[in-house]
């Protein structure tokens, strides 16, 4: 989705939009509405309280998918996805046990894999306390940064909407260097974690 489009949706809907837009796009939307809160469109702490509150809904949903229904054609398929076969599972259990929290953080930070790797912790039944505990750290984390770093590029545009909408490429820009960042630190996460296993 055009981030100018994403842009132009928000300011004219705002909270409404936000919403669904966030539970298909939660990090895009997120950098989108953190430029747009330093325009005084939004509250910083009700955005971080509504993307918290997504992203512990979306891994609820995971989780419990993986936890009760592990043998369901759509457990099957999200595990597939990520070629998590039985041999996998085992390894991923210890994973899960030995390094939670490393293992929240790569998991969810693997763009295109991220929803088996929550499957994954309910299928071998991870403590539900500790996956929500490191789900939430790994949230709040994530979603301050880019809602901050978005909130930066609305201010150094000096706070005029119509200059963030006229020079979005460089928003994009600095969205790509920091998704840029955002994979290489993922990749040397992963590495990491398959060294331990």
């Amino acid at each position: 989705m055009n981030p100018q489009h994403i842009a132009n949706l928000i300011i004219e809907y705002r909270y409404l939009v936000l919403i669904p837009l966030a539970i298909v796009e939660g990090p895009v939307v997120a950098f989108v509405s953190g430029t747009l809160a330093s325009l005084g469109y939004f509250n910083l702490y009700a955005l971080m309280i509504l993307f918290f509150a997504r992203d512990m809904a979306i891994d609820a949903f995971y989780y419990y998918s993986g936890y009760f229904y592990s043998r369901t054609a759509f457990a099957q398929k999200m595990l597939g996805k990520a070629k998590i076969g039985q041999n996998q599972l085992t390894e991923l259990r210890l994973l899960w046990e030995r390094r939670p929290a490393r293992t929240m953080l790569v998991g969810k930070f693997s763009y295109g894999i991220a929803r088996a790797f929550l499957v994954a912790a309910g299928v071998v039944k991870m403590n539900v306390r500790k996956f929500f505990t490191y789900g939430a750290m790994v949230a709040v984390v994530q979603y301050a940064t880019i809602l901050l770093v978005g909130y930066f590029f609305g201010n150094a545009f000096g706070g005029n909407v119509v200059a963030i909408i006229e020079n979005i490429q460089y928003v994009i820009a600095g969205a790509a260097l920091f998704i840029s960042g955002y994979y290489i630190f993922r990749w040397y996460l992963r590495r990491k974690l398959s060294q331990e296993s």
